[in-house]
């Protein structure tokens, strides 16, 4: 039994839905089908999420909001008339926006996210009455009557343990189940999205609930890529990775997958298979528990930009009982995550993203670091990239960080930092923005197109 998931991309138009039809009935295996909301038809479309979210924000504002909200009905009914189906749907959908826009707007957070889940649900209610429509044995399941219960936190719903269980009864269902994505429901009733991309975590859930033998997650392109096409051209396509590598890589920049999404299969032990909705012939890329250490050290390149770091330099600081605590205190002051603490014996420096901080805050910052904390000096550095050089198969392998050290270094490339992962299943790199792209060529070129001697 599969969970199969589809994205925004492949459910844009009708043309795109005859394909998902073609790929679900393919197969008999694949029993619950978790789908997006209708998402880019071509790269200057809006996804209709973000016209959701214009749309409830207007309405929260008392805005008029007559023009987006058609807008996003005509998304939909370009979609039935594309499909020939009865457009008895459209009205359904009209009539559920509509109540859910003129709904209890004294939570604006929880009214938000109600009118943003709408995207998913009002597809999956097209889909499943194209399905239909089409002679296939399917229906619509809403995540409240499945048992998908979430904390509440707008726009951040984590899954409560006992929606497993729940879940696991839709095994028990007859014929394809379509289901929308991205959300569940409070123990009080109120709808709860994850962050974005939730729709991936939406299926992760699902693979882990009803013990799916296999996650398939179709998308627009063949497979993962080893790093970025937009940074390098024809990179090489990953056959297999781990979770752990998949997580270091989407954490650092990669965009098949939001970073949490691959968690409750991972602890189910469910294999996710990416694969094309183009192209579903192709083989994708198989994510795993363990795997074949056969293709060297690196399976991966990421890079993500928006850092920055702040330096501290203190003679005799690692004699000091608590520094490390005072420092992570006045970050937490201010409501500041950090995202890495690379150190040496008098000095340590603290990687956060930059966005959070102010000009005014930074100023306060280095200034209580320096009288708290006694420091000899603070030093402040913006704009920093942070590459991620990621493979299973450098825990086994010498010499790797000396070579990606010297790729760098040929290539003209300054190290801002350096931090390899306690798992040594990845190293980080700091350089500065301008350097990127330069960077990641750099180690590409070291790790996927140099023969090592």
């Amino acid at each position: 039994m599969k969970v199969v998931k589809f994205g925004g991309s492949s459910l844009a138009s009708g043309e795109q839905l005859k394909k998902v039809l073609q790929i679900v009935v393919s197969d008999s295996s694949r029993k619950v089908v978790v789908v997006s909301a209708p998402g880019k038809r071509y790269s200057d479309d809006i996804k209709v999420t973000d016209m959701l979210i214009e749309c409830a924000e207007k309405h929260l504002e008392n805005e008029d909001a007559k023009v987006i909200f058609q807008a996003i009905i005509d998304r939909y009914e370009s979609i039935v008339k594309e499909l020939s189906i009865p457009s008895d749907i459209i009205q359904t959908i009209t009539n559920d926006l509509k109540e859910l826009l003129e709904s209890d707007k004294s939570k604006p957070e929880s009214y938000l996210d109600a009118v943003k889940a709408s995207g998913e649900d009002n597809n999956a209610k097209l889909i499943a009455a194209y399905f239909q429509h089409s002679g296939v044995d399917a229906q619509y399941v809403n995540p409240k009557d499945a048992g998908l219960l979430v904390s509440d936190e707008p726009g951040n719903a984590q899954v409560l343990p006992e929606s497993y269980e729940n879940l696991y009864k839709l095994r028990d269902r007859k014929g394809i189940i379509i289901f929308p994505g991205f959300f569940g429901y409070s123990k009080s009733g109120e709808v709860l999205t994850f962050s974005r991309s939730g729709s991936d975590i939406t299926g992760s859930i699902l693979a882990n609930g009803i013990k799916a033998d296999l996650y398939e997650n179709f998308t627009d392109v063949d497979a993962v890529y080893s790093v970025n096409p937009t940074i390098v051209q024809n990179p090489k396509e990953i056959v297999e990775l781990t979770y752990r590598e998949m997580r270091e890589l989407s954490y650092a920049g990669f965009s098949v997958f939001h970073d949490e999404a691959l968690i409750p299969a991972f602890r189910a032990g469910i294999p996710v298979n990416v694969k094309n909705t183009n192209n579903p012939s192709a083989p994708g890329t198989k994510i795993v528990n363990e795997r074949a250490n056969s293709n060297g050290p690196v399976i991966g390149i990421a890079s993500d930009k928006g850092f920055c770091s702040i330096y501290i330099s203190k003679y005799l600081m690692n004699r000091e009982i608590g520094f490390g605590r005072k420092l992570l205190q006045i970050l937490e002051d201010y409501g500041l995550t950090y995202e890495h603490v690379p150190s040496g014996i008098d000095d340590v420096t603290v990687i956060l993203r930059q966005k959070q901080m102010s000009k005014k805050v930074e100023k306060q910052i280095t200034e209580r670091i320096m009288t708290e904390l006694q420091a000899d000096e603070v030093i402040i550095e913006h704009d920093l990239v942070l590459i991620m050089v990621v493979g299973e198969g450098m825990r086994h392998n010498v010499g790797t960080t000396a070579r990606a050290s010297k790729a760098l270094a040929d290539a003209g490339v300054n190290i801002e930092m350096i931090n390899q992962g306690s798992s040594e299943v990845s190293m980080m790199f700091g350089v500065k923005e301008p350097q990127e792209k330069r960077a990641v060529q750099a180690l590409y070129n070291e790790f996927f197109v140099a023969v090592p001697v």
